[in-house]
């Protein structure tokens, strides 16, 4: 073996030690160097943490006091913006079918993301495009009727911007809401 080669071999080696022994919390990196350099090792003062307390050592109950909540459901929509023999679905066109056809059956609020994903089609061909994530809270009690808004609005962004799909992201855990 050459020298060269031995000595990268050796930088080598002690970034594995300095690495390895600041990996086991910092206590053994000293000593390790030392070693391995032939030095003699520094003593470094080991910090004294104070633990913080758990969170599963709260009651649940009492936050739930503290905090007026109410349950909701969390839906999850996706907009596909590619169309074929036309431009995607522009930013503007998807804001006035926002206005006209979902904030009508949502006025209480909702969030829109705009996204980037793709898409795999009947046909097998997979399609990159933008697309509008849409997230709708809402009460609940309203689960049934909330739900069939949703389908409505899936089936007419459907049929205006020539989607094959519309993808549905239900969560079926109530989540907590506070406002």
């Amino acid at each position: 073996m050459t020298s060269t080669f031995i000595a990268r071999l050796s930088a080598i080696i002690l970034v594995l030690v300095i690495g390895a022994a600041a990996y086991a919390g910092g206590r053994a990196a000293p000593a390790a160097v030392a070693a391995y350099t032939r030095q003699p090792p520094t003593l470094v003062p080991t910090p004294t943490l104070v633990p913080a307390p758990a969170v599963a050592d709260l009651d649940m109950r009492d936050a739930d006091a503290q905090l007026k909540t109410d349950p909701f459901i969390r839906t999850e929509l996706f907009f596909g913006s590619e169309r074929s023999d036309k431009p995607e679905v522009s930013d503007v066109e998807f804001k006035q079918f926002l206005d006209e056809q979902i904030t009508p059956r949502f006025p209480d609020g909702l969030t829109v993301l705009k996204g980037f994903g793709q898409f795999r089609e009947a046909d097998g061909k997979i399609v990159q495009e933008s697309s509008f994530v849409l997230i709708l809270l809402y009460p609940r009690e309203t689960l049934r009727d909330s739900s069939a808004k949703i389908e409505e609005i899936r089936t007419l962004y459907k049929k205006r911007f020539e989607q094959e799909s519309v993808l549905r992201v239900d969560d079926p855990r109530p989540v907590r809401v506070s406002f």
